[in-house]
């Protein structure tokens, strides 16, 4: 079991380090299609790169997952759901702002999957409580002009962030009882065609735009969801929901990197801090998680 959460580990770093560049992509992908567009393509495209797994899995030996036919249509039914709310957020509001703030903003879901313990009446460490300040002025300090006025993108993307905590406890709790390549290719599916259909109404979509727009959307299509959304699937097969929103938490830092390294984006001094300060109220209150779960404390995933 511990070589299998090491594994799960490793394999939800490679997926936080494919997330960050992925806001790179993203980016890039916004000055040639709309976000609808975008993500109705790279999902079709994972969808795809999927299916020729689940059909070489299907052909192998059962797997130790019992769900009924029905139990996993609505596993990825919702998954997928959830999942095109928050890329739909994230993506339209990643037009009106940077790649590396998006991602700072995004890795606050790993405060929030905690906090969501309160709907189920669960105790919140006092460590948590402090890398929620932390990580809320943080967020003032990273998004709020000197004139007291939030940005449209940013705030998008922090919406969208508490839909990404919920697709995370999603994850967690189908990946245990559905075959997670499975549920992958269903909630890509359904992410697709949601927005294909949305993108339809809302936007002009051209073939020379999508040709354009080929590389980001290659990009996120087969290594940020057909690599990266199974590898997270697979892995929170043996790692906790807070232990592994820890990791997956270091996109933020692969996003500001990749923004700057591959198109230039900067932050100013004000912006670094409140950078710091997000990612010290991430690890902290994932850190007082983990710790009090080792000492049989009951709390929030």
């Amino acid at each position: 079991m511990k070589n299998k959460i090491l594994q799960s580990d490793g394999l939800l770093f490679i997926t936080a380090a494919i997330w960050g560049v992925a806001f790179v992509a993203q980016r890039v992908g916004m000055k040639y299609v709309g976000p609808f567009t975008f993500n109705g393509v790279r999902f079709a495209l994972a969808v795809f790169v999927l299916i020729p797994f689940v059909f070489m899995r299907k052909k192998k030996a059962h797997t130790s997952q019992t769900s009924s036919r029905r139990g996993v249509l609505i596993g990825g039914l919702l998954t997928g759901l959830i999942l095109f709310i928050a890329s739909s957020l994230q993506q339209v509001g990643i037009v009106y702002t940077t790649a590396g703030k998006a991602g700072f903003i995004t890795g606050l879901y790993v405060v929030i999957v905690p906090l969501a313990g309160l709907f189920w009446k669960r105790h919140i460490h006092l460590g948590t409580w402090y890398g929620v300040m932390l990580a809320i002025v943080g967020l003032y300090f990273l998004s709020i002009t000197g004139g007291l006025t939030l940005v449209i993108g940013d705030l998008l993307v922090f919406v969208g962030a508490f839909f990404w905590a919920g697709h995370v406890l999603l994850i967690g709790s189908f990946s245990k009882r559905i075959d997670p390549l499975v549920l992958a290719l269903i909630q890509c599916a359904v992410c697709s065609f949601l927005s294909l259909v949305v993108s339809i109404f809302v936007e002009e979509i051209s073939l020379s735009a999508l040709y354009s727009a080929a590389v980001p959307i290659i990009y996120g299509g087969v290594f940020s969801v057909g690599i990266a959304y199974t590898f997270q699937i697979l892995a929170q097969r043996y790692t906790p929901a807070a232990h592994a929103s820890i990791i997956m938490s270091f996109e933020a830092v692969f996003a500001v990197v990749g923004g700057w390294l591959i198109i230039g984006e900067g932050l100013s001094a004000r912006g670094i801090f409140g950078c710091i300060l997000m990612f010290a109220g991430m690890i902290v209150s994932q850190l007082s998680v983990i710790s009090n779960r080792k000492k049989g404390v009951v709390a929030g995933k």
